[in-house]
């Protein structure tokens, strides 16, 4: 019996032996140096490219298109002519009513002389001066007929859309050719309600498209509206851009807005922070050991993330290795320890507060 519980014994120290050695093992990890560096608080969100006003131009007459005077991306200035429909119609009538009034003023004139003689009556110079006013209202308005024989541009802008060539006739009130100002473009973000204290008209607004790649735009928050949809439990912010160049209506932006900014803030990646579903944490390495350290966090910007307590300037932290980590565990450091400002320019964030 006490050769057998020897034995045991010595073969439990056999098998504890292996697992031993691998807890002393030193497990590889990158580590990066909290510093200082600004940090921006920010809102982030998508949304399409929107022209400041868009206008259908429609024929206010009938007739025949003899002049068709702009192409599709022509700009134009608001009053231009863009099409000629033929006016002989409208100048035949405007004619004919100029005669009529010339008549009548003549008619008034000379009855204006007989009323002092007493020759003609009062009831007939009243009805006379309406004749006359009833004339000269007909040839204003054959003359505003004939005017709209030249379609103009009701806005400045450039020509979005034209559906008429030369020689088509052309039915009253209908839309012809399509404007959009593109001097200066809007993006409607919808916004939680719990941003409504935070965003204001005025604050910085950074905007990148799909088609600029690498490059950022700039604009400005134009204006925030004062009310909360009741059945979204959003707002609408509206963003100005400056057009008239690369910017065009219809691209889609990934836009931010910067709310707040601390130029000195204490900041570690965003990828040393824990993913336990706990309380903000990260492992520290202190004396060749890993050590679980709860941490007050502040804003994200980017892959930086602010540190409001819980760590201090130059404290190496875990931020490649951290799966194969437990409080204690030996640690092999590979890449030297850099610091926060060594490490690459951050990545784009994705949307939603930052």
């Amino acid at each position: 019996l006490l050769g057998g519980c020897k034995g045991g014994s010595e073969g439990d120290a056999q098998a504890k032996a292996p697992g031993a050695e691998k807890a002393d093992e030193a497990v590889p990890v990158e580590v990066v140096k909290a510093s200082r560096r600004s940090i921006a608080a920010s809102y982030t969100g998508t949304a399409p490219l929107e022209a400041r006003a868009e206008s259908q131009v429609v024929a206010k007459t009938s007739g025949v298109a003899l002049a068709v005077l702009v192409e599709e991306g022509q700009h134009v200035k608001e009053g231009q002519v863009l099409v000629r429909l033929d006016p002989d119609r409208a100048r035949l009538q405007a004619a004919q009513s100029a005669a009529q009034l010339r008549k009548l003023e003549a008619n008034y004139k000379r009855s204006q002389a007989l009323v002092g003689q007493q020759l003609i009556s009062a009831n007939d110079m009243d009805q006379l001066k309406y004749d006359l006013e009833n004339a000269r209202a007909v040839n204003n308005l054959a003359n505003l007929e004939l005017s709209y024989s030249n379609v103009v541009a009701p806005i400045s802008g450039v020509i979005a859309s034209r559906s008429i060539k030369t020689g088509n006739f052309v039915q009253i009130n209908s839309p012809i050719i399509r404007i959009i100002d593109d001097s200066r473009l809007e993006a409607t973000l919808n916004v939680p309600e719990r941003e409504f204290a935070t965003l204001k008209a005025g604050q910085p607004v950074l905007m990148q498209v799909d088609a600029q790649p690498g490059k950022t735009f700039k604009g400005t928050v134009d204006r925030v509206a004062p009310v909360v949809d009741s059945g979204s439990g959003t707002f609408r912010v509206v963003c100005a851009f400056e057009g008239g160049g690369t910017l065009q209506p219809g691209m889609f932006g990934r836009i931010r807005i910067d709310y707040d900014q601390r130029a000195d803030a204490l900041v570690i990646p965003r990828l040393a922070l824990l993913d336990d579903q706990g309380d903000p944490a990260v492992f520290v390495v202190r004396s060749g050991k890993a050590v679980r350290a709860p941490i007050k966090v502040g804003y994200t910007d980017g892959e930086w993330t602010e540190v409001r307590g819980g760590l201090q300037l130059g404290d190496g932290v875990v931020t490649a290795g951290q799966v194969a980590l437990c409080e204690g565990s030996s640690v092999q450091v590979i890449n030297g320890a850099p610091t926060a400002k060594a490490v690459a320019a951050s990545a784009p964030a994705k949307d939603g507060k930052q």
